[in-house]
C-alpha cells in the first residue's frame, strides 16, 4: 500500500502552520495588554437559527460542534433538515428532508462545482472547505428561482464577501485545529487593500487518520485535503467593483463503505465578477462568470490493498474529469413597494473519463462521454402590500440539453445504440409566497407554492446500468422530475424567547427512483426508473434565555416520503432528529452541552435508493452527547475545545454505505459506524 503521507502534499502543513504561528503569536502575546472587558464573540454554534423558518444564515468560520466541518456537507448538519449521506470519514452526499442529488443546487461564489464521479465520491460539496467562506445562505424548498434550475429541495449557497477599504489596511482570519485521530487543520485568510481595490487570499488545509467507532474498532476514514484561493478586486468608487479570481485544490479520502479510494480531488477555478450599484429605479447589476473543473482519480491500490477475493482484485484506476463553465447577469429594479430582480444565467458542462490497470491510465487518451448545456431566463418580485405585509413571487424557463457521447455502453461494452443522441427539455418553474409580520407582536407567518422541473442529471442519465423497462437506456427512457410543493412556516421573536415552525407538503410527479439487483461486476446492477411520489414533513426550534449569560436551544425535524406509484415507502428519507442544547457565555468564558437524539427508521425501501446510496433495512434510534468550552484571550483571539460522543457509543447513521469486504466488513450489508469519543482544540483569531 502506497504512503498516506506521499499524496496532496501542498500546501505543507509546516508552511501553512509557521504562516499562522507568525500572524498569531504578536496577537496572543498581546493578550496581557488588552482590558478586562473582551468583546463578546459568538458562542461555539451546535445549530442554525433561520432569518425566518425558509432562510438560515450562518458564518460557516464560527466553532462549532460537532467537531469543526471537513467539508461543505459536513456544515450543513448544523441546520434542521439537513443529513449526509454518510461513508466515512469526509465527504458525505448532502441530504435536506429526504431529497439529494442535484434537487440540491449546490453553489460557491455564485458557480457550480459538480463532481465527476459516476457515483458521487466527489460531490460538489466535498470541494468546499467552509471555513474559508464568509456565509452560507440556505432557502428550503422550490421558493425562489433566483439561483439556477431544479432546487426542488432547497438552495445552498457558499459566499464570499466584498471587501473593501477606505484607506490602506489589512485584515486577516486564520485558524489551528488539533483533535483525535491526528485530526489537524489548518486556515488563513488575508486581505489587503486600499479604496481602489484590494487583494485576498484564502488557504485551508485538513487531515484526520482513520476513527475508531465506539466498540473501539478501526473504520477506515483517513483523509487529507487543501485548497488556496486568489481575489483580486478593483474598487474605483464605492459602487463600482471587478474582480477575477482563481483556486486550486486537492486531496486523498479513504472510504470504508466502497470499493475504491480517492486518490486525487483536483480542483481548478477561475472566477470573473462585476457588480454596480445605481441610485435610481435600476439599483443594481450584477454579473459573473465561471470555470470549474475537477479531476478525480479513483482506485483500489493507492489507500488500500486489492483485495484478491474481490471484483477487482488487481491494482485498478479511474480517472474522471469534468469541466463546467457559466455566467449569470442579474439586474435589481426598485419603485415604491415594488422591487424586481431579472436576469439570465448559463452553464455547460463537459464529462470525459480513462481507466487502465494500476496507473498506466495518466498516459491514456481521455474519452468524453456526455455534455451537458443549461440556459434560463428568470425574474423574481416583492410587493410590499402594506405595512408588514409581502408578496413575493417568481418564475423562470430553462432550456436544458443532454448529449450521450458513449460508442458503447453496458458492461459488456455493447454499441450505444443512442451515441451521438441529444435529448432537449423545456423546463418552467415559478412560485408565490405570502408573508405577514404582526407588529408589535413579534409574531410573523408565511405560506408559499412552488414548483419546479428539472431535468434529469449526469448520474441519472448516464450512470445507471439500466433504464426504465421497455427504454434503450436510462438516457432516453427517464423524464424530467416535476414537483409542487406547499411550504408553511411561522417565526415568533421577543426579549428572551426566538422560536420557530416551518412545514411541507409536496408531490413528486415522475421522481427518479434508483433501483439495485444482484449481478453485475460490483455485485449489483442499477436500473433507474420514474415514479410518482408524495413527500411531507416539518421542523421546528426554539431558544430560551432564562436569564443574562443562559440560552436554551432545541430544535427537531421530520421527513416523510412515499412511492405513491407501489404504495410502499420512498428510500433514503432521513428519520426523526432532535437536537437539544444548553449554553452558557459571559462574554470572557463560555460552555455548552449537546444531546442528539435520534429515532430508529422502519419505513424503508430495501435496495432502493439514489445513485449513491440504497436502503440497507431498518435502523436503529441513538442518542450521543457532547460538551464545549470556550475561552476569549482577547478581542482577537478566541480558544474553543469540544469532547463530541462523550459516552462512547456505539452507532450508525440511517443514511449510510455498506462497508466494504476489502476491509473485512461481511457480505450482508452493515452500515459504517460513527466515531467514538473524540476531541478537539481549535485557536480562531481575527484581526
Amino acid at each position: 500500500m502506497s504512503s498516506f503521507r506521499s499524496a496532496t502534499a501542498r500546501p505543507s502543513r509546516c508552511a501553512l502552520a509557521c504562516a499562522l504561528a507568525i500572524v498569531l503569536f504578536p496577537a496572543i502575546a498581546s493578550a496581557a495588554d488588552e482590558g478586562e472587558d473582551a468583546k463578546t464573540l459568538d458562542r461555539v454554534i451546535v445549530t442554525a437559527t433561520p432569518v425566518q423558518p425558509l432562510t438560515f444564515e450562518t458564518d460557516p468560520k464560527l466553532p462549532r460542534q460537532p467537531v469543526p466541518a471537513s467539508d461543505g456537507a459536513d456544515y450543513l448538519k448544523t441546520i434542521p433538515g439537513f443529513g449526509a449521506l454518510r461513508n466515512g470519514g469526509t465527504n458525505g452526499d448532502p441530504v435536506l428532508r429526504g431529497m439529494s442529488g442535484s434537487r440540491l443546487n449546490l453553489l460557491t461564489n455564485d458557480g457550480a462545482m459538480p463532481g465527476a464521479c459516476p457515483a458521487r465520491m466527489d460531490n460538489p460539496l466535498s470541494y468546499v472547505a467552509p471555513e474559508t467562506y464568509d456565509s452560507l445562505v440556505v432557502v428550503k424548498g422550490p421558493q425562489t428561482v433566483l439561483w439556477g434550475p431544479g432546487a426542488s429541495a432547497g438552495t445552498v449557497r457558499f459566499q464570499r464577501d466584498t471587501p473593501r477599504f477606505d484607506q490602506p489596511g489589512a485584515r486577516v482570519q486564520a485558524s489551528l485545529l488539533g483533535g483525535s485521530v491526528g485530526r489537524n487543520d489548518q486556515m488563513l485568510d488575508a486581505t489587503a487593500g486600499a479604496s481602489q481595490g484590494y487583494a485576498r487570499m484564502t488557504a485551508n488545509r485538513s487531515e484526520s487518520g482513520d476513527y475508531r467507532d465506539g466498540n473501539g474498532e478501526v473504520v477506515p476514514s483517513k483523509w487529507r485535503k487543501w485548497n488556496a484561493d486568489l481575489a483580486f478586486g478593483w474598487t474605483p468608487d464605492a459602487d463600482t467593483l471587478v474582480e477575477v479570481s482563481a483556486g486550486a485544490g486537492n486531496g486523498i479520502a479513504r472510504y470504508a463503505g466502497r470499493g475504491m479510494d480517492g486518490s486525487q480531488f483536483r480542483r481548478d477555478s477561475l472566477g470573473l465578477r462585476f457588480q454596480k450599484t445605481f441610485h435610481g429605479a435600476l439599483r443594481k447589476l450584477e454579473a459573473n462568470a465561471f470555470h470549474n473543473e475537477a479531476d478525480h482519480v479513483m482506485d483500489n491500490f493507492t489507500l488500500r490493498t486489492p483485495n484478491p477475493m474481490s471484483a477487482m482484485p488487481m491494482p485498478m484506476a479511474a480517472d474522471v474529469d469534468r469541466r463546467t463553465e457559466g455566467g449569470r447577469i442579474a439586474a435589481e429594479w426598485a419603485w415604491s413597494g415594488i422591487e424586481l430582480t431579472a436576469g439570465l444565467d448559463t452553464q455547460r458542462s463537459r464529462h470525459r473519463q480513462r481507466s487502465s490497470m494500476g496507473d498506466a491510465y495518466k498516459s491514456m487518451p481521455w474519452e468524453d462521454d456526455a455534455t451537458l448545456r443549461n440556459s434560463g431566463v428568470f425574474a423574481e418580485a416583492r410587493w410590499t402590500v402594506a405595512a408588514g405585509q409581502r408578496l413575493i413571487a417568481g418564475a423562470r424557463v430553462d432550456r436544458a440539453q443532454a448529449t450521450d457521447l458513449r460508442a458503447t455502453a453496458g458492461m459488456m461494452a455493447m454499441p450505444n445504440p443512442t451515441f451521438g443522441k441529444t435529448r432537449r427539455e423545456t423546463l418552467p418553474a415559478g412560485f408565490v409566497r405570502y408573508e405577514r409580520d404582526i407588529a408589535g407582536s413579534g409574531f410573523g407567518w408565511y405560506a408559499g407554492l412552488g414548483h419546479t422541473e428539472r431535468m434529469p442529471d449526469y448520474w441519472e442519465l448516464f450512470s445507471a446500468d439500466m433504464g426504465p423497462m421497455g427504454a434503450t437506456n436510462a438516457f432516453t427512457g427517464i423524464r424530467p422530475e416535476q414537483t409542487t410543493q406547499l411550504d408553511i412556516g411561522a417565526q415568533f421573536r421577543s426579549e428572551r424567547m426566538d422560536a420557530w415552525v416551518s412545514a411541507y407538503a409536496g408531490r413528486v410527479d415522475d421522481f427518479i427512483l434508483f433501483t439495485y439487483l444482484p449481478g453485475g461486476m460490483m455485485g449489483t446492477m442499477s436500473m433507474d426508473a420514474n415514479v410518482d411520489a408524495r413527500i411531507h414533513g416539518a421542523e421546528a426550534g426554539i431558544a430560551f434565555r432564562p436569564a443574562k449569560d443562559w440560552t436554551v436551544q432545541g430544535d427537531i425535524a421530520w421527513a416523510w416520503g412515499e412511492n405513491a406509484s407501489a404504495g410502499t415507502a420512498l428510500p433514503q428519507m432521513t428519520p426523526l432528529e432532535g437536537r437539544f442544547s444548553a449554553a452558557w457565555d459571559n462574554g470572557r468564558w463560555s460552555a455548552g452541552a449537546l444531546l442528539r437524539v435520534v429515532a430508529a427508521q422502519t419505513r424503508i425501501a430495501v435496495d432502493q435508493g439514489n445513485v449513491v446510496g440504497r436502503d440497507l433495512g431498518p435502523s436503529g434510534g441513538f442518542a450521543t452527547f457532547a460538551l464545549n468550552g470556550g475561552y476569549r484571550i482577547n478581542d482577537r483571539v478566541q480558544l474553543t475545545a469540544g469532547i463530541d460522543n462523550l459516552f462512547d457509543r456505539a452507532y450508525s447513521e440511517h443514511l449510510n454505505l455498506a462497508g466494504s469486504a476489502d476491509f473485512g466488513y461481511p457480505a450482508d450489508p452493515v452500515r459504517i459506524n460513527e466515531p467514538g469519543r473524540s476531541a478537539w482544540l481549535k485557536l480562531n483569531f481575527n484581526y
